[in-house]
């Protein structure tokens, strides 16, 4: 493992293939940060293990080699987008950080907040990070957003902004990023008349089309649809993690990806098991009374560069989409496992990791193979469960507003391992046994609590790990400062939390939500004391790419 805390030294050179090469846009955005000078601040920091990025380029087609950097080009886009979303424009900060150290860690973070430290600002000059990022006006109140009667003030593809007169108005994605979304869709053209699969170029031209419309539905369906295709880009605004304020607002993001057709096609079994999955779910019947679409997919990809909030902090290791609940229950998704991302964050995190806070007995349990089956199934999970409340209040993700990322980031987690549970008694799941899942599964909260409190995942892992300990789901011994899993426990806190989160998301109930945070959603001082160790022994608490056309060698 190479000395993380190196990083900030080499930093600046890696990522010039990355962000910083970005097309930078020139839409007006109103920064979300003091306009002061910053000053060189070279406190603790999150560390992160340097990866390069890359595939088996012999078994991409010289055609497909012709294709691959108009997706990258067209991706570097979407980074600009998400600069002006998370923080205001790129060049705008470096002018104003005095440091290459804190120039590189800038760029890493999408702005002066490190994410993986509960978006605290690492640079001096710069205050907390707004709730609502770069989405709506910064004086905004809620009484004023709640009177403001635009109905489009809640769509995903929207700003808020104010006129001239200081009224509230909303300005469409498409218009308020319009640079780079419409030099983004013509990439995307150029690429579909170029590329030989006809199903991939239908998907482009649709794509394209979303990006300079906002309307996104036909090419998700035309993306759905496209089964055999080997190289993929998923792009556009898509999550709403960043916007911590309502949860409204997505984020522009992209992933260019190679399909693994061989692993592609022995996950693909595991989908026919969906409905009856959901029958089985630990809850009563209401809150699982709707049925999964039956055209979802699971695909294994290499990534081959990420851009935007996909690459923001802690990275991706697996997609589920589309978001569109309407589209989940009618058509189904596609859940992408990004298998070199996976294997890059095993050998560089998990593994270290496990060897200080995993019991040595246990040790031999924690296997590549588990952490991909628990992570495969994390993502088929987010299709299982209700996304619509049962007592009127809207979608799930509608009742919960800011605290749904996290919750169904809770629910994903903990269905993902009934799931791998379940499959295993079912014998579909053959390779090595259940309790390496377990005690993966175990290590694997370790590794994502110190994703920190700002982030969805971070706060679901604290929430399942102060349940889990509640339960006696697993013990620390206190001479050696190690964790044991006790499957059988383990199994009953799987399932009653599982009715917890569903019941929860069914009813929108947030004050309920809000309740079980505040207990358990908060890191012990022990447990802080057990993640100190790990960033005194130099384990990453995440990766950063070295990626691009030049990497694959392009």
């Amino acid at each position: 493992m190479k000395n993380s805390a190196l990083l900030v030294l080499t930093l600046s050179i890696l990522l010039l293939s990355n962000a910083c090469n970005s097309p930078e846009s020139k839409t007006d955005s109103s920064q979300t940060q003091a306009d002061s000078t910053a000053t060189e601040n070279t406190s603790s920091r999150s560390t992160y293990e340097n990866v390069t990025l890359t595939t088996d380029m012999s078994r991409v087609s010289d055609n497909e080699r012709k294709v691959i950097p108009l997706l990258i080009e067209a991706a570097m886009h979407m980074d600009s987008v998400f600069w002006l979303q998370s923080y205001g424009t790129e060049a705008s900060l470096m002018a104003k950080l005095n440091s290459e150290e804190d120039k590189a860690f800038a760029r890493v973070n999408y702005g002066p907040w490190d994410r993986l430290d509960n978006n605290e600002p690492f640079a001096e000059g710069f205050g907390p990070k707004p709730l609502g990022a770069g989405y709506y006006p910064l004086d905004m109140t809620a009484e004023e957003f709640d009177a403001f009667a635009d109905p489009a003030k809640k769509s995903l593809y929207t700003l808020i902004q104010r006129n001239e007169a200081g009224a509230l108005v909303t300005l469409p994605f498409h218009v308020a990023y319009s640079r780079n979304t419409l030099a983004a869709a013509k990439l995307l053209d150029q690429a579909a008349a170029i590329t030989d699969d006809k199903a991939f170029a239908h998907y482009l031209t649709l794509r394209a089309k979303a990006l300079r419309t906002d309307d996104y539905d036909a090419s998700d369906i035309a993306w759905l649809d496209m089964k055999n295709n080997h190289l993929d880009i998923i792009i556009g605004p898509i999550e709403n993690y960043e916007d911590k304020l309502y949860g409204y607002k997505a984020a522009n993001e992209a992933y260019v990806l190679v399909k693994d057709m061989e692993w592609s096609e022995k996950l693909a079994h595991f989908i026919q098991f969906l409905p009856e999955l959901q029958k089985g779910l630990p809850v009563e019947a209401k809150y699982k009374q709707e049925s999964p679409g039956t055209d979802s997919q699971l695909n294994a990809y290499d990534v081959i560069y990420y851009a935007g909030d996909c690459n923001s902090g802690s990275k991706t290791i697996a997609v589920n989409l589309p978001n569109d609940e309407v589209i989940q229950t009618s058509k189904g998704t596609r859940r992408s496992q990004l298998k070199n991302a996976m294997r890059a964050k095993y050998d560089a995190i998990l593994l270290p990791l496990s060897e200080i806070l995993i019991a040595e007995d246990q040790r031999k349990h924690i296997t590549f193979d588990a952490f991909f089956a628990n992570t495969m199934f994390h993502e088929v999970a987010h299709g299982l469960g209700i996304k619509n409340t049962i007592n009127g209040k809207g979608t799930v993700r509608e009742a919960m507003k800011a605290d749904y990322s996290a919750l169904e980031e809770g629910k994903a987690d903990i269905l993902g391992l009934y799931m791998v549970d379940a499959l295993f008694k079912k014998g579909e799941i053959k390779e090595g046994e259940l309790k390496d899942n377990y005690v993966t599964f175990l290590a694997s909260i370790f590794r994502s609590v110190r994703f920190g409190a700002s982030s969805a995942h971070g706060k679901a892992n604290m929430l399942r790990f102060n349940y889990f300990k509640e339960k006696g789901a697993f013990s620390r011994d206190s001479v050696t400062n190690t964790y044991s899993a006790d499957m059988a426990k383990m199994k009953v806190a799987m399932d009653e939390l599982s009715a917890l989160i569903l019941k929860i998301q069914g009813d929108g109930d947030v004050e309920a939500l809000n309740k079980i945070m505040s207990e358990m959603g908060n890191i012990s001082p022990e447990l802080q004391a057990d993640l100190d160790r790990l960033n005194a022994a130099g384990i990453p608490v995440d990766v950063v790419y070295e990626q691009g056309t030049s990497v694959l060698g392009l």
